[in-house]
């Protein structure tokens, strides 16, 4: 996801760096396999664009005692695979207590044609699982990978009315093929909005940009931001979180070698079983 950085941003789709940004399409990755993410309905489904947490299945015996039990968790997977179908709804202007930005935007792909929204999708139901097993109440942002938005503000909005403990927005980047790496935006405090919030949002970042490192070998992202980590306030997701938020860009879509990563099933597994060590160490 590339976000533009100052002033209000350029109408149409911009492509996708730290925002979101214009990489339309739909990706075949998992068509038909068993790896392939939930649909409407699946693990992932819900109402009114979030899953909800009432009727879980009870935590497992094993998860008793563990960190993350009955912690209220919010896991955003950016973007959505409607957005590019639905500019004028997309494009909206809407208020991120600092100014305004686009409800949403479509996102970046892969060379290959592998959608960063399908990406965030995949990754988001993986962690999903992982978190309940542990005895988490995990909600998404949105219910599929085929509908509109939500908008920023939505986004942040649901896990402000449920009161979450954390929230990790889950996007890939789409920055010069040369750049390679993983970072965490964290929040800048918004005077009457985020503030209360950001102390506790800067160890959520420390703590899943330590898990990611070590548990997929990704590095610092060699473009943006320093130790992998980079602040912002340009975000309404984060700007209007009054709960602990972070957003992730899991690695580069546009550079070779990740791409690949980013397109296996088995490398997004590894990536959620990372950020699910990052919410166990910041709850420890």
């Amino acid at each position: 996801m590339r976000i533009h950085r100052g002033g209000p941003a350029a109408a149409g789709l911009a492509l996708c760096l730290g925002v979101l940004s214009a990489c339309g399409g739909s990706s075949a990755d998992g068509a038909g396999r068993s790896d392939a993410p939930p649909t409407a309905g699946g693990t992932g489904a819900g109402t009114a664009g979030t899953e909800g947490t009432r009727g879980e299945p009870a935590a497992p015996e094993s998860a008793a005692g563990a960190p993350l039990r009955g912690k209220v968790i919010v896991i955003d997977p950016g973007h959505n695979g409607g957005n590019a179908a639905h500019p004028s709804e997309i494009n909206k202007q809407v208020p991120i207590g600092n100014g305004t930005k686009e409800c949403d935007t479509t996102g970046t792909s892969t060379n290959a044609g592998y959608n960063e929204h399908a990406f965030t999708w995949d990754v988001s139901n993986r962690l999903s699982r992982l978190l309940r097993a542990e005895g988490a109440k995990v909600t998404l942002t949105r219910k599929n990978d085929t509908g509109v938005g939500p908008c920023i503000t939505e986004r942040a909005a649901i896990g402000n009315r449920l009161n979450a403990d954390a929230a990790l927005s889950v996007h890939a980047d789409g920055a010069a093929a040369s750049g390679h790496g993983f970072h965490i935006i964290e929040p800048i405090a918004v005077p009457g909005h985020n503030a209360k919030a950001v102390p506790a949002s800067l160890r959520l970042g420390k703590a899943i940009r330590d898990a990611y490192h070590s548990g997929t070998g990704v590095p610092y992202s060699t473009y943006i931001g320093q130790n992998g980590l980079d602040r912002r306030s340009d975000l309404g997701g984060l700007n209007l979180s009054t709960v602990p938020k972070v957003f992730i860009e899991c690695g580069n879509m546009r550079n070779s070698a990740e791409a690949a990563n980013l397109s296996s099933a088995s490398f997004r597994q590894r990536i959620a079983e990372s950020l699910a060590k990052g919410f166990e160490a910041y709850f420890s």
